[in-house]
């Protein structure tokens, strides 16, 4: 049995509110974990050059090696991160949240899009949870969201529909009930949409293909910024 599969099966809740700078630190232990298993387990450096980076991430940020560090830390006394290859060799970090929230595959997939990118619509979600792991369409995602709810994972933020906006609950409570209270004035959907063309104003491309088409140039944006941070990274050393 995997590890994916043994995950929450005591019932057992592990996880916790956590900081903006931890949930970023988690997010991007996740997508590194599954967008580019060759370079994982991250050191320090590569996982803040991936906390900070520009594509795939909101809110942006300009995190020091000290305050990762110091996240890192924080989440290794909650058992959601450890350490490895230590002693002599460089420190590299790993996460166990398949454990620590008791999820599967993709429902993590989905988890870590949350917690990089904060609130989106479903459509979005699923776009942007796709390129880590497949789901197919929006009735794909609907019992993923489902269980994740189930669970006390996910937050509905509007009513159920197209167009219907979720975010995670590992904010801290004050934190949600600002979010939640933002949503209910109507005033949180015009502050978090992120500005985009009208798919109507692309003839022959229907909604789905338009946010699918909007996943794979966020997916070459990120590309390309590990590609330039990999070239950095190259010039550094010679």
């Amino acid at each position: 049995m995997s590890t994916e599969q043994l995950a929450g099966a005591t019932g057992e809740r592990r996880w916790q509110p956590l900081t903006a700078v931890q949930r970023r630190v988690v997010g991007v232990l996740v997508e590194k974990a599954k967008t580019t298993p060759d370079a994982y387990p991250l050191t320090l450096n590569a996982l803040t050059n991936g906390c900070n980076q520009k594509s795939n991430r909101h809110p942006h940020m300009e995190l020091a090696s000290e305050e990762v560090e110091r996240a890192l830390d924080e989440l290794r006394e909650m058992g959601a991160v450890t350490e490895v290859q230590s002693g002599g060799r460089v420190a590299k970090y790993r996460h166990y949240l398949y454990e620590w929230l008791g999820v599967d595959k993709v429902e993590l997939a989905v988890m870590a899009e949350l917690l990089l990118r904060g609130e989106q619509t479903i459509g979005e979600l699923r776009g942007h949870a796709s390129r880590m792991e497949l789901i197919a369409d929006l009735n794909a995602l609907r019992p993923i969201l489902d269980a994740l709810l189930s669970k006390d994972l996910i937050v509905e933020l509007t009513p159920a529909g197209r167009g219907q906006m979720i975010t995670h609950n590992l904010y801290t409570p004050e934190r949600l009930e600002e979010l939640q209270a933002q949503f209910a004035s109507g005033a949180g959907t015009a502050e978090h949409a992120p500005p985009r063309l009208a798919p109507a104003a692309t003839p022959g491309i229907t909604a789905a293909q338009f946010e699918t088409l909007q996943a794979e140039v966020a997916e070459l944006r990120e590309t390309l910024t590990r590609l330039q941070d990999e070239v950095a990274g190259l010039r550094r050393g010679g």
